[in-house]
């Protein structure tokens, strides 16, 4: 058997270690930043929380993060004027 199935969700009262989207056990989504707590439900008290998506973003300005890139010494990044349209 894998340790995945026997690792426990974390709990409200617990310490968030990893930023992103979490849903706990009544389907309710938050997003929670590394350094909160994961909060209660406001009725039902503590509840387990499950990461549903990683908050990752560095495609904001319309450039790739530089760490991604090779650099040769020959090309420059250069910002995108217009996204492409797929019509």
């Amino acid at each position: 058997m894998s340790d995945d199935q026997h690792k426990m969700q974390p709990m409200s009262g617990e310490p968030v270690e990893v930023e992103g989207v979490y849903k706990d056990e009544w389907g309710h989504e938050m997003k929670l930043n590394r350094g909160r707590t994961f909060p209660a439900d406001e009725q039902l008290g503590t509840t387990e929380w499950e990461l549903i998506e990683y908050d990752i973003n560095n495609h904001h300005d319309g450039e790739t993060d530089p760490r991604l890139v090779k650099d040769d010494g020959n090309h420059k990044i250069r910002p995108i004027s217009k996204p492409k349209r797929h019509e």
